[in-house]
């Protein structure tokens, strides 16, 4: 049932927001090292510097903040580019953006030894850049023009491209590929708190701008001829949107590697609870896609318990099933 009235979505964004404080309290109690409620408050109120509190303080909370902060990124990249896109099957991970980001990153660590946050940051939003306008314009090659289907051909055929040779540039070298494992998989494991502020001012912006573009994403959502009779500068509105998401996209690879399938599955349920209003469509996002991230980051600690699998694991058995729905949906059905 879709939430119509704004004091029920306003509502509904209040127990949303609700449940991922919830989640994100819950990430910092439960995991490998048995803790409780009062563990985690004596944590904060009497550290005394034991084991289960470093644990809480230093290794849960930086990974609770990034699931958080990641998860809302992805799916905000997610909706805009499925509103521009006027495509359903839209996302950071199906359209290559966030192999486009990896692949950068991995020949910044392999081939040119670079080691910092920033750094990485850096290469993450310029692989992401190149991946979003390449995608964009092999789709609009051929008398069709652009269409859902060629997009997301392009997209799929440029990720699997760079998921190739950054393949190739793991096995030729083991070492880079022991040190940068597990962040290819997609992980928010193992970051610490100083991580998170080189790439802090590229969320905060990402998330404002995408804020303010909620009625700019109604009008051109259903058409550009439609959104150029009704004076929009459609051109000023695609290079922004386009911004925002190579800055929330490429700053989440930088921090949590190539973690799919968010921006792809949170769309469509938020559209299912509040309708097209991206005015809506948008907050929703990010509150779902932050819970959606932390959910699966407290489960892939027990589901191979006692070890723990990747966070990106976890999304892709949710968004893999989603992906093959979507697909027979859409074309198959056509």
């Amino acid at each position: 049932m879709i939430l119509r009235s704004n004091s029920a979505r306003i509502t509904g964004l209040v127990v949303g927001l609700g449940i991922a404080a919830a989640l994100f309290l819950s990430s910092n109690v439960y995991g490998y090292t048995d803790t409780s409620w009062s563990t985690f408050l004596a944590a904060y109120l009497r550290f005394d510097g034991t084991n289960a509190h470093v644990v809480i303080r230093d290794i849960r909370l930086p990974r609770a903040i990034i699931a958080c902060i990641v998860g809302g990124a992805l799916a905000t990249a997610g909706t805009l580019m499925q509103g521009l896109t006027r495509n359903p099957m839209a996302s950071p991970g199906v359209l290559g953006i966030n192999a486009g980001a990896g692949f950068f990153i991995v020949i910044g660590f392999s081939v040119l030894s670079m080691t910092s946050q920033l750094e990485f940051m850096w290469l993450s939003l310029l692989g992401a850049a190149v991946a979003a306008v390449g995608v964009y314009f092999i789709a609009s090659v051929g008398h069709e023009g652009l269409t859902p289907l060629k997009l997301t051909l392009a997209g799929v055929t440029l990720s699997a491209l760079f998921t190739s040779f950054t393949a190739a540039i793991l096995v030729s070298n083991e070492s880079v590929l022991d040190n940068i494992f597990l962040w290819m998989a997609g992980s928010v494991e193992g970051r610490k708190l100083e991580a998170i502020w080189p790439v802090l001012p590229f969320f905060l912006t990402g998330f404002i701008c995408a804020l303010f573009l909620g009625q700019a994403m109604n009008v051109i959502s259903v058409g550009e001829d439609v959104a150029k009779g009704l004076g929009q500068n459609t051109l000023r509105v695609k290079i922004v949107a386009l911004i925002v998401i190579v800055l929330l996209a490429g700053s989440s690879v930088a921090i949590a590697g190539p973690i799919g399938f968010v921006g792809l599955v949170i769309p469509h349920v938020v559209r299912g609870i509040v309708g097209i209003d991206h005015r809506w469509v948008i907050p929703y996002s990010i509150v779902s896609g932050a819970s959606l991230l932390l959910a699966a980051d407290i489960a892939a600690r027990f589901v191979a318990y006692p070890k723990e699998v990747p966070v990106g694991v976890m999304t892709a058995i949710i968004g893999a099933p989603f992906f093959i729905y979507l697909a027979r949906k859409e074309y198959v059905a056509k």
